[in-house]
């Protein structure tokens, strides 16, 4: 293996997963090792039930993310999530329009399809995606969750084309998997500005990553159950380490999928809203214990 294993050295990736653990010395604009993102808050209530327990337990909410698409919010919603955003100092991204498991093909709903399930299918598809995008950056949007690897790579030449803001943060979603070095290169250089990773990665191969690409990775250290649910509050010390600079995120466990929400699982959004806030105090209690010089800016 010795051949391909220094190919890959040529290319500025690393010969194998990294074994030793390297302490990450990139970092956030401001010096930071470490973000809080609290993913799936799903319009305004959601947010100001974040931003409530926020105080509430002492966390530091950098970033909220949604995933039900702009397309199933109103102007309103996201006009006043902008505002919480703009008036607490946190970013909103919002997940980009129709995806294929929502629309009419069979596959993205079967076992071996389901890999599908966040791409877009046909350019129309990729039109309503990009359309979304306009929509949200009218009302205000500085942040959107891309989860199609050629509508990554629209949106980031309709950046360099003036035709989105300059600004813009495309947030590879986890449903467009970067599991190795190479991949989060390839998305890296298309245009993502932050890159979401599976959430049953090791610290070994989140350091492989880490040594390939610049830009921010987001890792959930409570996850979904529909995305393996792990719990890896024990290692949020050595994932802020080695990943630096990471967007740490949490959801919950046992709790249903809410995407498309809406009025009907208000209350469970609100729930488990508040929740992931509590999660995050939890695990930031662990890294400051046993990692207390971590810079959380």
């Amino acid at each position: 293996m010795h051949a391909t294993r220094s190919f890959l050295t040529s290319l500025g990736l690393p010969r194998g997963d990294v074994g030793e653990l390297p302490t990450s010395d990139t970092r956030f604009a401001d010096g930071a090792q470490y973000r809080v993102e609290i993913p799936s808050v799903e319009g305004p209530e959601a947010f100001e039930t974040v931003l409530a327990a926020a105080e509430e337990y002492g966390v530091r909410v950098h970033r909220i993310s949604q995933g039900s698409g702009i397309m199933l919010l109103t102007d309103a919603d996201i006009e006043r999530m902008v505002t919480l955003g703009r008036e607490h100092d946190v970013e909103v991204s919002l997940f980009t329009g129709p995806r294929a498991a929502w629309d009419v093909g069979a596959q993205a709903g079967s076992s071996s399809g389901r890999v599908l399930g966040s791409s877009l299918r046909g350019t129309d598809q990729l039109v309503y995606g990009i359309e979304d995008v306009r929509r949200g950056c009218e009302l205000g949007v500085r942040s959107v969750l891309v989860a199609d690897v050629g509508q990554l790579w629209v949106l980031a030449e309709m950046k360099r084309a003036g035709e989105l803001p300059t600004d813009l943060v495309l947030k590879v979603s986890v449903s467009l998997p970067v599991a190795n070095p190479a991949t989060a290169r390839v998305l890296e250089d298309v245009g993502a500005s932050t890159l979401n990773l599976p959430v049953d990665l090791t610290l070994q191969d989140i350091a492989a990553i880490r040594s390939a690409v610049s830009v921010p990775l987001d890792i959930y250290i409570e996850g979904a159950d529909d995305f393996g649910a792990p719990v890896r509050h024990y290692e949020l010390p050595e994932i802020v380490r080695v990943a630096s600079p990471v967007y740490v995120k949490f959801t919950v466990r046992n709790a249903p999928n809410l995407y498309p929400s809406g009025g009907h699982l208000r209350r469970l959004a609100l729930d488990t809203a508040r929740e992931r806030v509590r999660r995050a105090a939890i695990g930031l209690a662990m890294l400051k214990r046993y990692y207390p010089e971590a810079d959380g800016g």
